[in-house]
């Protein structure tokens, strides 16, 4: 086989393989590939010591985990596995306690889109699609309400929330208080991104250049991390209206680059 024969090939195979990755042309459209990692974080469940509801709660997730459930969830949101959570087809039955009909109260940060946000005034995301799948298997109601990560000892510990799950990164939060950590199910990292086909490469290439972030504490803290770089950058705009208002800042070519989580950019990459 000829040398041209050969490349026209491996051009053919990496086409079928970006249009085929999520199942969806927009995903090789719009592709977002990271150029700067700031900060390094995992997404965990956190519970009130000693809760009985955490058992039910962590088994029906293996429950769902053996059926295919989350695997299912996490390709329909992010186009492949990246959750994971413990595989156990009968978990339910190891736990002791009985089971009863409850109001399942979660508290979430909605800040964290795709994991949990806001859509024409309901709760939504992937970490709240799961949430109802452990209650529709529990026999529970689901209830859901916004809360600061930061918060997460004094809301499990006065009992306005049974559970922190939605996007939750608790690193280093413990010196808050105690709380059953269960995880972490999924990396989401803090990064800088761009769009693929910008000639952006790595972090020397963004001095001067544009960038879009959310207006949140937890984006500024992640730019404080480096304040050389931020020093570099040129505009920054702070965007009020969330993660997915950056992203189209960052397709409509309103900026060069933007900060964003990586769970946000496997998610877009597929839809």
């Amino acid at each position: 086989m000829t040398g041209k024969r050969i490349l026209c090939l491996l051009l053919t195979l990496c086409m079928a393989l970006s249009l085929a990755a999520c199942g969806q042309s927009g995903g090789s459209a719009y592709g977002v590939r990271t150029l700067v990692t700031l900060v390094e974080q995992e997404y965990s469940l956190a519970f009130r010591t000693n809760d009985p509801t955490a058992d039910f709660v962590m088994a029906a997730l293996e429950v769902l985990s053996a059926e295919g459930k989350v695997d299912e969830l996490a390709t329909k949101w992010f186009g492949s596995r990246i959750i994971y959570f413990e595989r156990n087809a009968n978990a339910l039955n190891e736990v002791e306690e009985e089971n009863f009909p409850r109001e399942f109260i979660i508290g979430a940060d909605i800040n964290s889109f795709p994991m949990a946000y806001v859509s024409n005034d309901s709760f939504w995301g992937y970490d709240i699609e799961l949430a109802m799948a452990v209650c529709d298997l529990l026999g529970w109601d689901l209830k859901i309400q916004a809360i600061e990560k930061e918060n997460v000892y004094v809301e499990l510990s006065s009992g306005n929330i049974d559970c922190a799950w939605g996007g939750i990164a608790l690193n280093g939060l413990k010196a808050d208080g105690d709380y059953l950590e269960y995880g972490p199910y999924v990396d989401n990292d803090i990064v800088i991104a761009t769009r693929n086909g910008n000639l952006l490469f790595n972090r020397l290439m963004l001095r001067g250049k544009s960038m879009a972030m959310c207006s949140t504490p937890e984006a500024l803290d992640a730019l404080n991390t480096e304040p050389g770089l931020a020093r570099s950058l040129g505009q920054i705009t702070r965007l009020a209206g969330g993660t997915t208002e950056c992203f189209q800042y960052l397709f409509s070519g309103k900026c060069d680059a933007i900060l964003t989580d990586t769970t946000a950019i496997a998610y877009m990459n597929c839809h």
